[in-house]
């Protein structure tokens, strides 16, 4: 099985990058395809849907659009993706009843990618040691998918305390290190 991964930016490239074969293993193949952000990835999700609709009916392959939420209305969100696909003629999980065949997963990450990496604490310490091992039971990280402030924003937060960035954060560089040491098992994001 072959999965293209659409992604917003470089940085979730970089994590996902990592973490893919964790989560399916070596019998997968997989490829990213980043964005230059969000409205990028929506703005060409449906001529990429109609381009993977030619070979994915042939091929033992599956497409996982991962988009933030920020903020965004899920249901509206999530409609938006499951059109671009439908209108393309590819059938997607959500709509797949039983074990029909799906060509196309859309997911959403709520709030953000960032969410995973206050969701496995332990792996944040391993790449960031000056990170507090009490934060996940400080009262704006208890919920990693609830974090107020926006995630990336939070995060860098945290780090510039623990001595880290103290100018502008390095998303891919942060992501990289991060999931060097996540354990999706683990994660409460």
């Amino acid at each position: 099985m072959h999965i293209e991964l659409l992604v917003e930016e470089p940085s979730a490239e970089a994590a996902l990058d990592i973490l893919v074969p964790r989560i399916l293993g070596k019998t997968h193949s997989f490829r990213i395809h980043p964005h230059r952000g969000r409205a990028d990835l929506l703005g060409s999700l449906a001529g990429r849907m109609r381009g993977y609709s030619g070979w994915l009916r042939s091929a033992e392959a599956r497409v996982l659009v991962l988009v933030d939420e920020d903020r965004e209305d899920c249901f509206v969100l999530k409609s938006a993706l499951e059109a671009a696909a439908a209108n393309a003629g590819l059938l997607t999980k959500s709509v797949a009843s039983g074990s029909a065949p799906y060509t196309v997963v859309n997911r959403i990450a709520v709030e953000e990618l960032e969410a995973w990496f206050f969701g496995d604490v332990p792996a944040l310490r391993a790449a960031y040691p000056g990170v507090p091992a009490s934060l996940e039971a400080q009262r704006p990280y208890r919920d990693p998918d609830a974090v107020p402030g926006g995630t990336w924003e939070a995060l860098h937060r945290v780090l510039r305390r623990a001595g880290y960035y103290p100018g502008a954060l390095n998303k891919i560089e942060t992501a990289r290190n991060i999931a060097e040491h996540m354990d999706p098992a683990r994660n409460r994001s």
